[in-house]
This record gives structure tokens, sequence and C-alpha cells, in this order.
């Protein structure tokens, strides 16, 4: 019987969520300072072989679904061509891209070619001057562009990243809610997160996401569990009755979700991580080329990874089990 990714509380995993640069077209307030960001040399990052290379081993451990992440993806070069070597990959059944959607219109066909299957797109507001505010400068209209992009290639379901903030975005609930009802699309809400974050200011943004079923029911909307949006993941699915689309809601902190989490991370750097929260890190690199080392590697990184990760605890100021990472979730890869 082959080997399978599970850690000590019985978790399997089969995701692999892959950065590939920690590079970013946009500056959004939640995620990257507006400046002093230090990127990595293009030296330092795991070459498209390499990535090959872990995923091809981590295949015949049980692996079947990867995300592309970053960063923004689309800003590493010939991302097309790693798509394709990804596809070919025997077990490989699902590889999907989280992406701001600026670049992605223009190259929607090719990704599509290339072998991605689904796709998440980055909006977190419906308002021009609301979204260039958030992303610190990033063109709502490129975004709406790609939308249609992925409809037209073929590329679904396509899901809406929408990071829940208190008093920049709130009052969009509905409208957002609204193109759930509109169209065949899913919208996920997400909660704000402590992520790299070394004080308590990231607090006056949070929002539970019982927020958005509440917005829900004064509007009259009558919202029912869904269980039919393919690659849900964390997210606790809703459909509005009668609605073409649904929502999700991805809360962390008020409900986490780590009892479920079937995930691994691998840095643009090389380094996989465990959990996204905590600091834990076992660089990769050095041992691709030698499959027994790296299948070593993640059974080491799954044997500490922690029952959960404790955001609510941040939240309280109440003591934690393990240090907090310091990495901003552009160097992490979400």
């Amino acid at each position: 019987m082959p080997k399978l990714l599970v850690d000590r509380f019985g978790r399997k995993h089969d995701y692999l969520r892959i950065s590939v640069t920690d590079r970013c077209n946009l500056r959004c307030v939640y995620c990257m300072p507006e400046e002093g960001m230090e990127f990595e040399p293009e030296e330092r990052l795991l070459s498209f072989e390499e990535i090959t290379e872990v995923v091809r081993v981590l295949a015949g451990l049980g692996v079947r679904k990867l995300r592309l992440t970053g960063g923004e993806p689309l800003v590493r070069k010939n991302l097309e061509q790693l798509i394709g070597m990804l596809s070919q990959i025997p077990g490989i059944e699902d590889i999907a891209l989280t992406t701001n959607g600026i670049y992605f219109a223009s190259r929607a066909e090719k990704l599509r070619a290339a072998g991605l299957t689904r796709v998440n797109i980055s909006l977190d507001s419906l308002k021009a001057d609301r979204f260039s505010l958030i992303t610190r400068g990033g063109d709502i209209r490129r975004v709406l562009e790609s939308i249609e992009a992925a409809y037209r290639v073929g590329i679904g379901p396509i899901k809406l990243n929408v990071v829940l903030m208190k008093g920049l975005n709130d009052d969009e609930i509905e409208d957002f809610l609204q193109m759930t009802v509109d169209r065949p699309i899913q919208v996920r809400f997400i909660e704000y997160m402590p992520i790299g974050h070394q004080d308590d200011t990231w607090k006056g943004r949070y929002l539970p996401l019982t927020t958005v079923l509440d917005r829900c029911a004064a509007k009259g909307w009558n919202a029912v569990p869904s269980e039919s949006v393919y690659g849900n993941g964390p997210s606790q699915n809703y459909r509005i009755e009668g609605a073409l689309g649904s929502f999700g809601l991805i809360h962390p902190i008020s409900d986490h979700f780590c009892e479920t989490c079937n995930r691994l991370r691998l840095t643009a750097d090389g380094n996989v991580k465990p959990c996204l929260y905590w600091s834990d890190e076992f660089n990769v690199r050095k041992y691709i080329g030698d499959d027994a080392a790296v299948e070593d590697l993640f059974f080491r990184a799954l044997d500490i990874k922690p029952q959960n990760h404790e955001m609510a605890q941040a939240l309280m100021n109440q003591e934690q089990s393990h240090t907090p990472t310091l990495r901003r979730m552009s160097q992490i890869g979400g």
C-alpha cells in the first residue's frame, strides 16, 4: 500500500499550494505594506523544474490538487509553461490559480490550454475608487474583464475572493450577494487574518462572517447550505434560494476549519509550511533529486503540524503554543 501524507491527527493531505513568486503588481492593504518590502532575487526562487520534481514526488504520496499562488503568480514569466509541466504528472487531477485578475484576461486562453482547471479572482470591492484604495492603485475594469475571460475560455467554477473589512467594504455585502443571484459564480467572504502583523492594528478591520448571514436575512433572502461547489476547501457554502450562484464563508478566526485541513504550502523560496499561521518551515531545495529525502522532509513537516492555528487567541491576546509567522501573506502564498 502506498504511503500517504497523513498527520498525527488523521488528516489526509492531498492538496499543495505552490507560491511561484513573492512579488505583486498591487499592494493590497491587508497583504503588503505600501513601501519597504524586500523581494527574493530571482535566482532564489524555485525553478519550474524544481517545483515539478517536488510535485512528482508528492503525487506518489497522494497529492491530487494544486493551487498556484503568489504574490501575484502571473508576474512570474511563462507561468503557462509550469502549468503544462504540472499537468503531465500522473495523479495530478486539478490545477487552480489564485490571481488579482489584472493580467489574467490577456492570458486566459493560454492558461486554459496549458491545463489550468479553475481560477479564484480577488475582488474586495465593486466600486472603482474603493477598489483602487484597497489595492493601492488597481484598475477594477481589468479584473472585471478577467472574470468575463474566464467564462469565455471555459474555466470554472469561477470564485471571487472578498476579504471583508469593517468600515471599508462591509457595506457592499449585499452587492456581492446579489452577484450570486444573477450569475453562476461563487463569492467567498474571507475573514481578515493577522498574518505577518506584529501589532494589533488589524483588529480594527476584523468582522466575523456571521455578519454576512445576518445581512442576507435582513434582505429577505433565504440562504440554504450548499455542498455543490467543487474544490470548496475550508469554505462553508450557501445558496440563496433561486440564485444561479452561491456564496461561501471562510472564517479561520471565529470558527476555524483546522480539523479538516488537507493542505500544505510550498513557498517561492522553497520552504514547506505545514500551517499558514505558524513560523515552522522546512527548506526542500537541497533535497530535490533525492525522492526519499523529499518524502522524509514532508513527513517531518506533517509531524509538527499543530491541531489548529489558534488565530482566535491572537484576537483575544491569549497565549499561543507556537510562534506566529512574521512573513506577510505575499511571502507565503496565501
